[in-house]
């Protein structure tokens, strides 16, 4: 179809992408001329091959055939050889002696096979052609990015959704290096990836686009490579899906989780504020005493140093301890991006307790801990670990406050095959309804009458933000265990 037509779509220049000719003045007028062109050609040949020329003129009708696959329509090609057909038996037939056959007999039947061959070779074509078309129209249906280009990487298809979200028309992208238009940022070596793509077929990643206007987009990438018969790649297709927003969104998301986690360890912190003032006063009233004590020994005559530097060996020692105290609150009530770090599981435990040791004695409640020896690190943000740990044991106070005694409470942790370590931390209270144990976890959810439901939500988001899984076993009038298990570091993996 000529591409001079002013109807003619968009296309690239690819020999995948056909031109797709909608109706106009032009095409019809252009269609008009292969048409006239076709007779007039397939008239002259016939004339020849009415004149004394020994030779296979006939085969020339193969040039109608070409000049009327042009118009891209079955029926006239077909309408076109068997015209061919018709006016190579009827020259024969007008300039031979049918009584003999000779050279002149077996040239006609070449011509007619030639014509006929060369037909189908031309459907054959025109078949293809069109369902590579259509392959076209629907890559140009999608509202995914999608380009083609050739092993060197320059441009060979560019469909309706790059020209709308690049900013460059097809005509414009067309040839030219897609890494140089749009500047793109790969997530590892480009060379890498290319290799990829050779070796398997495809590649799959996250990669940025520049746009015409400058604007930077996160684009989700997927690259499928086509080869020839020989093995060697000869194209690859990129789809992208721009996916921007969406990482907006989850930032905000996350900023918000972030947000509503601090707000929660604030009250936390508000409930424990008893027992971080014990925490706090007995050192400070152990600084006081052995202050006291240093000033007797050294009023004596002669002062004991001995017993002056004992005394204030213990006020530094006891301003030291009320100095880790203040840091554990501090640190609990940090609101800073999150720190995964290695974590010393002892540690983690140890401190989450000290927080609420003395809410859980005024409870009345026994806390116990049991901690493996030898148990490995664990990846996370200490803060947010510790803010589960401290969730779950007041949580566990909290259902106890109805129970006669003894209340107890059990913090144990230990390994979980070689990969995982369980934090388990279990009560003796009522236990859990089986109506709630499948909505504990959903946010805004909750047993208690003034509850908010969001401290157990936030402590499972928490967990799985790390890889680590937060579950719950409970028995009605027994007690409730919580389990939390948290991936190792990697390097504390043993087989």
């Amino acid at each position: 179809m000529s591409s001079s037509s002013p109807q003619t779509a968009k296309q690239p220049a690819d020999d995948v992408a056909s031109v797709i000719v909608r109706p106009g003045t032009g095409a019809l007028m252009t269609n008009t001329l292969y048409r006239l062109a076709a007779v007039a050609m397939a008239v002259f040949i016939f004339l020849v091959d009415l004149s004394p020329i020994a030779g296979a003129v006939a085969v020339l009708y193969v040039l109608v055939i070409l000049t009327a696959s042009r118009v891209q329509r079955v029926e006239e090609i077909v309408a076109a050889a068997s015209l061919s057909i018709a006016l190579t038996i009827a020259a024969y037939l007008l300039s031979h002696d049918l009584g003999t056959l000779g050279p002149a007999t077996l040239r006609a039947g070449v011509s007619i096979g030639a014509i006929a061959i060369a037909t189908l070779l031309t459907l054959q074509n025109l078949a293809a052609t069109r369902a590579l078309s259509s392959q076209a129209r629907l890559l140009n249906l999608s509202h995914d990015m999608m380009f083609a280009r050739d092993p060197s990487g320059l441009v060979t298809f560019w469909n309706h959704a790059a020209e709308a979200t690049y900013g460059w028309a097809a005509s414009e992208a067309v040839g030219r290096s897609a890494d140089e238009l749009l500047q793109t940022r790969y997530p590892e070596n480009r060379d890498a990836i290319e290799t990829c793509v050779i070796g398997s077929g495809r590649w799959e990643g996250t990669l940025e686009h520049r746009t015409r206007t400058g604007a930077w987009l996160v684009l989700e990438s997927r690259w499928a490579a086509e080869y020839d018969s020989r093995g060697r790649m000869v194209r690859v297709l990129e789809t992208h899906t721009d996916v921007t927003e969406r990482n907006q969104a989850q930032d905000s998301l996350n900023l918000a989780r972030a947000e509503l986690a601090h707000a929660t360890r604030v009250a936390t912190l508000g409930e424990l504020t008893a027992s971080i003032a014990h925490e706090v006063n007995q050192p400070l009233m152990a600084v006081v005493t052995n202050g006291e004590a240093g000033l007797r020994w050294l009023r004596r005559d002669p002062p004991d140093l001995t017993e002056v530097e004992m005394a204030i060996g213990q006020v530094v020692a006891e301003g030291r301890r009320a100095g880790e105290i203040v840091k554990r609150v501090r640190e609990f009530l940090r609101k800073a991006p999150s720190r995964p770090a290695d974590i010393d599981v002892l540690s983690l435990v140890e401190d989450a307790a000290a927080l609420v040791r003395h809410d859980l004695a005024r409870a009345e409640v026994t806390l116990t801990l049991a901690i493996e020896p030898d148990i490995p690190k664990i990846r996370g943000d200490r803060v947010q670990f510790q803010q589960v740990l401290v969730n779950l044991m007041v949580n566990a106070a909290q259902a106890m406050a109805d129970r006669t005694l003894p209340r107890r409470l059990a913090v144990d942790a230990r390994r979980n095959g070689t990969a995982a370590v369980e934090v388990l931390v279990r009560d003796n209270g009522p236990g859990i309804a089986p109506e709630h144990l499948e909505r504990l976890f959903e946010p805004f959810f909750t047993t208690k009458p003034d509850g908010m439901g969001m401290g157990l939500a936030i402590c499972r988001t928490t967990a799985e933000t790390y890889g680590a899984t937060l579950s719950v076993e409970s028995v009605l009038h027994e007690g409730t265990a919580f389990r939390f298990s948290i991936p190792v570091m990697q390097q504390e993996m043993k087989p």
